[in-house]
């Protein structure tokens, strides 16, 4: 080798001066960087563990908040139920009430309308055997009056003569 290649190898490696001055310099900038620096990363990554773990704490609590309250809104549907089915089945049971209550009107009224068209009857009945009374009366005494060849004018003569021929009609029935 030639001095010329020892030299350009040479340059390549520092002094033993440049090496010392630099681990100073090394060392001053690592105890400025520890004591400044790392004080303010060591608070913003004290800072950002509190948030997320205030996040974290915040959402366990939403979660436990929401679960409370899908327990609760869970019960109140229950009961929501519970107290639906009741009213349906209050609403079923007065409705048969209801029923059962014009059923019985209704049967009282139409035994009220047959007892009125029962009673009607009769009443018609008995006027129109008052009028035949009066008609076949009138009748007999006409045609006695011509069998007999006279008129039958004395009037309790035709009123027992038209009671005796209702009776045999009567009787006849």
């Amino acid at each position: 080798m030639t001095l010329a290649e020892q030299n350009g190898v040479n340059l390549f490696i520092p002094k033993v001066y440049d090496i010392v001055w630099s681990l100073i310099i090394l060392a001053i900038i690592a105890v400025f960087f520890y004591k400044f620096f790392m004080p303010k990363f060591q608070a913003v990554f004290d800072e950002r563990t509190a948030k997320i773990e205030g996040g974290i704490a915040k959402a366990e609590q939403a979660q436990k908040d929401a679960n409370e309250a899908k327990a609760k809104y869970e019960a109140q549907l229950s009961q929501a139920r519970v107290e639906a089915a009741k009213i349906r089945d209050d609403a079923r049971a007065e409705a048969s009430h209801i029923v059962a209550d014009a059923r019985s009107r209704a049967e009282s009224e139409a035994a009220q309308i047959t007892a009125n068209a029962q009673r009607s009857l009769e009443s018609q009945q008995q006027q129109a055997m008052v009028s035949l009374k009066g008609e076949v009366g009138a009748l007999a005494t006409a045609l006695a009056g011509k069998i007999l060849g006279a008129k039958l004018e004395d009037s309790a003569v035709q009123s027992s003569m038209i009671d005796s021929m209702i009776n045999d009609l009567d009787a006849k029935k």
